[in-house]
């Protein structure tokens, strides 16, 4: 189930308030000066079209959400989605998400890291491109706040296995904790496109959630 094309973005659409590139960044994360206030901040790696940033902001105002995405034309879909819904607290980063981790983000500043569906690299030769790595995971266990969590959710079993049991490895992140699935509210109530085009067609969707101690 690969990605579609995307429908056009309003050029009407003002999306400087929700769209930045990983270049124009300032040397270090300043969560306050990017939402324009302080609030506990999560972090999406791969926010594809924005789905989850979409319902995470709205339905979460008292916090402030990053979305990562390093194809150019999903982020500005992303930034568009959440400029047509007016989210103060939601801001999309065109970039590379390990490389943002390693370099911009600092120690314990985040409340969450989401990381949905990821791109499997399904050849053991490329599986060293996986996002979900020993240097990345290190990162997010650094940038977690005491009581933060790590969500990851795949519809592919061997990376869902394989990264249950390289986090132990990696850190020492408390899990892996169950998250249990519910039913959908409208067609549009899951985290991202990906879960629902994976639910809708009855396959299934492997979740869990680490808690840094």
């Amino acid at each position: 189930m690969g990605r579609r094309a995307l429908p056009k973005i309003d050029p009407s659409l003002d999306l400087s308030r929700h769209f930045r590139e990983a270049d124009s960044l300032p040397p270090v994360c300043d969560s306050a000066a990017l939402f324009g206030r302080a609030a506990p901040l999560e972090v999406e790696v791969g926010s594809g079209k924005g789905l989850f940033l979409a319902s995470a902001s709205q339905r979460h105002g008292e916090r402030n959400f990053l979305g990562i995405e390093i194809s150019f034309k999903y982020a500005r879909f992303a930034a568009a989605r959440l400029a047509k819904l007016k989210s103060p607290n939601a801001v999309v980063v065109c970039g590379d998400g390990l490389a943002l981790f390693s370099k911009w983000i600092p120690d314990s500043c985040l409340a969450a890291v989401h990381v949905y569906f990821p791109d499997p690299w399904w050849k053991k030769r490329h599986r060293r491109r996986r996002v979900l790595n020993v240097t990345f995971l290190k990162d997010v266990e650094r940038a977690l706040v005491a009581g933060g969590s790590l969500h990851f959710w795949t519809d592919v079993e061997e990376y869902f296995q394989t990264t249950l049991e390289l986090i132990p490895q990696a850190t020492k992140l408390a899990g892996p904790l169950p998250v249990s699935e519910r039913a959908p509210e409208h067609d549009l109530d899951y985290r991202t496109h990906f879960e629902r085009r994976t639910r809708l067609h009855e396959l299934p969707v492997y979740r869990a959630e680490f808690r840094k101690q």
